[in-house]
């Protein structure tokens, strides 16, 4: 039997669990006026770098399955923002294109980010060396189990 018990405030993920709730929620009103949710927001992100895709590597972009990553792209292609349609190379890749209306949305959301910052009341030094040591720990989640 272990000599102490677990304690909320020891562990790591509860920090990471209620921070990354509370981002969510504060990005909600923003993308709201965008329709948009915070996974189809990322999503949408991605696409304006880089369209097309294929949805294999739009799932490992945003570390999203395809179960997933499948009803997101349902809805935005609902709502006009973009297409799936198979690859004429290979007929098993199955490509994700912006529409006009998906990349128009782009100039949209360019304030979002802004914003965000802004309602973190951290100063950018802080706010850096926290993504930094969140992109390591991601880093450190890829990696094959047992290294």
């Amino acid at each position: 039997m272990p000599s102490e018990l677990p304690k909320l405030e020891n562990q790591l993920c509860f920090p990471l669990y209620v921070c990354a709730k509370e981002m969510v929620r504060r990005y909600k009103p923003l993308l709201d006026g965008l329709d948009l949710t915070y996974t189809q927001y990322i999503t949408m992100m991605v696409l304006w770098q880089q369209s097309p895709m294929g949805v294999k590597a739009l799932g490992e972009h945003l570390y999203l399955d395809s179960g997933t990553l499948t009803p997101v792209l349902k809805k935005l292609e609902q709502k006009g923002y973009l297409t799936r349609h198979r690859s004429e190379e290979d007929e098993r890749n199955l490509l994700v294109c912006l529409t006009p209306e998906g990349a128009a949305l782009a100039e949209q959301a360019k304030e979002i980010p802004h914003q965000m910052c802004a309602c973190l009341a951290l100063p950018e030094e802080d706010i850096r060396l926290l993504k930094t040591a969140l992109e390591k720990l991601m880093a450190a989640f890829s990696l094959p189990q047992g290294e």
